[in-house]
């Protein structure tokens, strides 16, 4: 019950921060140079009434405050609004776009957590070993780099020179193998779509991996130097089971921190890997959207990744008390 009310008290905290996500993203997309109606009509013989018509079909003939007012009152009816530029519903466009977007951080994040905390545990378990330098070298290296660099590489590597994988594009496995051009049955589809991701996935997840790595290290060393520990040893309990049973779970909880709060980073790098690759997501929706000034587009996407981003955090909280069940919620000392 506790957790319950904690819950909804987080909930009810991300109304404000929401609230002011929308007013400052409204105020830069709408005071911004350019304008959307000019953008649309680029190229198109057009009369002044033209202009004006469409200026009056998106209200943007109104005072800045009162189109805000107007966009908050559809947004509570679950209206996104129109797109200027792309003339059809934000919320149909989003929705198109989201799930390549989700598949490619989600998919991310799996590999840097399947990848850095057996590699942490591995150097924290074996520090000022070689093994130990090389770990901390590659995570130095991955925090470096950016994303998009990463996939550029890759690219060269894997797809031009020894062409073993795909460079561009996504086959997503929720679509039926007919979709495609020559893919025969659900087990050819998943292993194309796996090909294809993969790539991209290693791209976006390597400075997520970095991150991961360094914490988990550094947090293995400092419960393996824990008295619980040295009494373990004493005690004569194996190595092996005193890396899983006493030092592993006290040190999750940095690792939990980090993946809730770097879902941001992971998104906003989503931007970039998504235009290396061709990878019609979210990413790309938004980069279009700002280039042709569709202060609509801008709106929705931001307050959909904003909404996103405060329910990671909100169940990186509330997985506090499931990791170590020390953290309570609703007491008072």
């Amino acid at each position: 019950m506790k957790l319950l009310k904690y819950t909804i008290y987080r909930l009810l905290q991300a109304i404000p921060v929401l609230i002011g996500i929308s007013v400052i993203t409204f105020l830069l997309a709408n005071l911004g140079p350019g304008d959307p109606v000019s953008l649309m009509l680029q190229g198109q013989e057009h009369s002044e009434e033209l202009v004006r018509a469409i200026e009056r079909r998106y209200g943007l003939d109104r005072p800045l405050h009162e189109r805000y007012l107007t966009y908050m009152g559809g947004l509570l009816q679950g209206d996104f609004g129109q797109s200027i530029h792309h003339q059809r519903p934000v919320a149909d466009l989003m929705v198109n776009r989201i799930g390549p977007t989700l598949l490619l951080v989600l998919s991310a994040y799996a590999f840097a957590l399947a990848t850095a905390i057996p590699l942490g545990i591995i150097a924290a378990n074996r520090r000022n070993e070689p093994t130990d330098h090389v770990s901390r070298i590659a995570a130095l290296v991955g925090v470096s780099t950016p994303s998009f660099w990463i996939g550029i590489v890759l690219i060269l590597i894997f797809a031009v020179t020894l062409g073993w994988l795909p460079s561009s594009g996504l086959i997503y496995p929720w679509r039926p193998p007919s979709a495609y051009r020559g893919i025969d049955g659900h087990l050819e589809l998943y292993y194309e779509s796996a090909r294809h991701l993969l790539l991209p996935m290693i791209a976006l997840g390597t400075l997520q991996m970095a991150t991961i790595m360094r914490v988990e290290r550094t947090q293995m060393i400092e419960s393996l130097q824990g008295e619980y520990v040295k009494l373990a040893r004493a005690y004569g309990v194996p190595e092996r089971t005193i890396l899983r049973k006493h030092a592993f779970n006290v040190a999750q909880l940095p690792i939990i921190t980090i993946v809730g709060l770097n879902l941001s980073t992971a998104i906003g790098g989503a931007v970039l890997v998504e235009t290396v690759f061709n990878i019609n997501g979210m990413g790309r929706l938004f980069v279009n959207a700002i280039s042709t000034n569709d202060y609509q587009l801008v709106m929705g996407i931001t307050m959909m990744l904003g909404f996103l981003f405060v329910i990671g955090v909100i169940i990186t909280d509330i997985s506090y008390a499931y990791v170590d069940p020390r953290v309570t919620y609703g007491e008072r000392e």
